[in-house]
């Protein structure tokens, strides 16, 4: 019997240091570390995935990365793009689905590439066959080096953003649009046909507003919204941009002016604020 406890502790003692030796397995970081990006866009989101090696003191573009030849953008594995709704890229309606983002560099144009085929190592088993899109776009030359290449996004907006790829001095910006204004206006009009008091008056009013929709009915929902929450310095903004935005300054200064007081009642400086911008802009 106490041979057969040994036994079993010594196995117990064997398993617990393979397990140990494991974990402590030497491991190396990736030269070039992997990202993933997530931007909100419209009623969907776009992903991408890539690599980002460093410049390291080398030439880059018509160095390493050689003018007119097809880049995988970025390192490692090709960079992938996922869109979950339609967009419209430079102009070019995009359905939803992952894309493999290839690129071709040149001094005064770039090609970029939409491939339907993901999971590819570099550029090696690419083939222009099974290219879904191409199109060209014009890069900028930036004086501040980045050293590790990036994509990110900018100037985003619920109907448009700018996606950069940028390494060394080399940026490259491409133009997205949403193309699910229809479908957003569907679902407005449907929230704002529900019980009253669970109508999302404050999304329903920006988007008509900042999309330069139906203005009429964005101020008819501005005075709904002002009957439910009297003492809300945010609707009077909004009702304020919208008077202002129709050609009504004395209307807008007005608004915005109850505006003030309310918020300076709840000591809500951001809409004092935004309330004050207003009336600035009705007295340009």
């Amino acid at each position: 019997m106490r041979k057969t406890k040994i036994y079993l502790f010594a196995i117990l003692f064997l398993c617990a240091g393979l397990n140990s030796y494991a974990q402590q397995e030497p491991r190396i970081p990736e030269a070039s570390s992997t990202q993933t990006i997530i931007q909100d866009f419209g009623l969907g989101k776009i992903s991408i995935t890539y690599s980002r090696p460093n410049v390291k003191g080398r030439k880059i573009f018509g160095g390493i990365n050689p003018y007119g030849q097809v880049w995988r953008t970025g390192a490692n594995a090709a960079t992938t793009i996922n869109f979950t709704e339609n967009v419209v890229i430079e102009g070019h309606k995009v359905a939803p689905g992952t894309y493999s983002l290839f690129s071709i560099p040149n001094k005064d144009v770039w090609t970029i590439i939409l491939n339907k085929t993901v999971k590819q190592w570099g550029a090696y088993s690419y083939k222009e066959a099974d290219d879904y899109l191409r199109f060209n776009v014009k890069p900028i030359n930036v004086k501040e080096k980045r050293e590790t290449f990036t994509i990110s996004f900018a100037n985003s907006t619920t109907k448009s953003t700018d996606m950069y790829i940028v390494w060394d001095h080399t940026a490259v910006p491409i133009h997205m649009e949403t193309d699910d204004d229809a479908q957003i206006t569907a679902n407005i009009d449907k929230l704002m046909q529900g019980e009253i008091k669970k109508r999302p008056y404050f999304n329903a009013i920006q988007y008509y507003y900042e999309n330069n929709k139906d203005l009429k009915k964005a101020m008819q929902w501005a005075l709904e919204a002002e009957k439910l929450e009297p003492s809300a310095p945010w609707f009077k903004l909004w009702k304020a941009r919208i008077q202002l935005k129709m050609g009504d300054k004395a209307a807008a200064i007005a608004t915005a002016k109850e505006g003030i007081k309310l918020a300076k009642d709840s000591n809500d400086d951001e809409y004092v604020r935004l309330n004050e911008a207003v009336i600035d802009q009705a007295k340009d």
